[in-house]
C-alpha cells in the first residue's frame, strides 16, 4: 500500500491496494476477483492466514484486507459469472479488477446502430480514440462502493481517479453476490 493515503477510508484503501497489485502484473491481465474481509476480524479468527498474508501487527486504522480468489473462467461471460457468486458471512465485501476499452462520451453519436456484440467490441478496437483502462471495483454488504480507474496511457500512481459511482454497472453486479 505504498501509494495509497492514510485518511481514505478503508475501502478506497483497499481500491487503491488493489489497484497497486494488479498495475504490478502489468497490463493484458484477465479479470481478478478479491474477497474483502475485515483485517482485525481476519487476525482474531485466522491468526495462521493472517500471519502469512503479513498482517500479525496490529496497526491502528480499521482495514480491509483484499483476498484474491481462485481465477475467474475464461470461456465464461462476466456477468453470467458474477451471477453465480455466493459469500460466506466473514466476507465483508469483494472486488473485481478488470480491462477495457472504452471511448470518450464525444464517441457515442458515431457507434453504428444494430451491432452484434462480437461487432460493436471490434469496432470499439478499431476505433481511433479508444482508451485502455483497468476498473478497480469494490463494494461492501452495507452497499458501501468504490472504484479506481487507470488508463494505460497514463499508467501512473499518481493518475489514478477514484469514486464511488465511476462503474456504477459493475457495482450494482457485485452488490447482487451479497443478495440473499
Amino acid at each position: 500500500m505504498s501509494n495509497t493515503p492514510m485518511a481514505a477510508s478503508p475501502l478506497t484503501r483497499a481500491v487503491l491496494e488493489i489497484d497497486e497489485y494488479a498495475s504490478g502484473l502489468g497490463w493484458d491481465q484477465p479479470a481478478r476477483l478479491f474477497a474483502l474481509v475485515d483485517t482485525a476480524r481476519l487476525r482474531s479468527q485466522e491468526p495462521a492466514l493472517a500471519a502469512q498474508l503479513g498482517l500479525e501487527v496490529e496497526s491502528e486504522t480499521a482495514g480491509l484486507t483484499p483476498i484474491e480468489q481462485d481465477e475467474i473462467p475464461s470461456g465464461k461471460p462476466l456477468d453470467e459469472f458474477l451471477a453465480t457468486i455466493a459469500w460466506p458471512d466473514a466476507v465483508a465485501g469483494c472486488a473485481l479488477t478488470v480491462e477495457r476499452l472504452m471511448l470518450p462520451p464525444s464517441a457515442e453519436a458515431q457507434v453504428p446502430k444494430n451491432l452484434s456484440e462480437a461487432r460493436l467490441a471490434k469496432w470499439v478496437a478499431d476505433h481511433p480514440e479508444r482508451q485502455e483502462v483497468r476498473m478497480t471495483v469494490a463494494v461492501l454488504r452495507d452497499g458501501a462502493r468504490e472504484s479506481a480507474l487507470r488508463l494505460r496511457e497514463k499508467d501512473s500512481p499518481t493518475e489514478v481517479l477514484t469514486g464511488p459511482d465511476l462503474v456504477p454497472g459493475l457495482a450494482e453486479a457485485l452488490t447482487a453476490t451479497f443478495a440473499d
